[in-house]
């Protein structure tokens, strides 16, 4: 998984990065509020580990901030706080999990997976994004109310770029077994089929590409469609 830990001591980061890379996940780790409000708006990430005293911006906020902007990725809160008033407003604000420090790495790992099956357990069956529909279990893809037939190593990229909701997903998460040249074809070719609806695949130069709408391209189609 890929994980953004937001914690400001550094020894303690230090230990819980180590532990999760010894596990096999991809950690970015951040003291900074602010700076890591940046990241989660820049990067795709899957899971959250955030405290909630942090310099520039506190945990709450971010979290706030996660949902509304409506980003579909696990979130734990690491906290000296333990009050139930505490733990009840980190998990009202969208905090998926609540560990009080100190804390074992086992135990924090452990309910890393269990909302990782949960989260798998609950996943939706369709995507909407603009003009795309997407049924996930019947694998059938409309753009604009007309069929989009796709091959299997498009409808998986499609996928990965319609469930991120507009947030960039990072070159190694959408290359899968093919080479970057490869990758470039299939968004290559996906781009010319979605822009003719409004969409549009934005090259992130340097990370990865991200699905979003283009204004007034959408605007036209919608004019079209309620002027028929």
């Amino acid at each position: 998984m890929r994980v953004l830990l937001i914690e400001d001591d550094p020894e303690l980061a230090d230990g819980i990065a180590t532990f999760l890379a010894g596990q096999g996940d991809s950690v970015v780790v951040e003291s900074n509020g602010m700076t890591a409000d940046r990241l989660l708006q820049e990067r795709g990430f899957d899971f959250v580990l955030v405290d909630v005293a942090l310099p520039g911006l506190g945990g709450y906020e971010i979290v706030r901030r996660i949902r509304e902007r409506r980003q579909s990725l696990a979130v734990v809160m690491i906290t000296a706080r333990d009050a139930l008033d505490d733990r009840i407003y980190g998990l009202d604000l969208g905090a998926d999990d609540y560990l009080s420090k100190p804390f074992e790495l086992a135990e924090l790992t452990a309910r890393m997976r269990a909302i990782t099956r949960r989260g798998a357990s609950d996943l939706t069956h369709s995507i909407q994004f603009g003009p795309l529909s997407m049924d996930i279990q019947a694998r059938h893809a409309s753009l604009a109310d007309r069929p989009l037939i796709l091959s299997s190593r498009e409808w998986d990229l499609l996928t990965a770029l319609a469930t991120a909701d507009g947030h960039t997903v990072a070159k190694e998460h959408l290359q899968a077994d093919s080479s970057v040249n490869a990758l470039e074809v299939y968004v290559c070719r996906l781009r010319r089929r979605l822009e003719v609806a409004g969409l549009n695949i934005r090259t992130v130069r340097g990370f990865g590409y991200r699905l979003e709408i283009v204004a007034n391209i959408a605007s036209r189609i919608r004019h079209d469609a309620n002027g028929q």
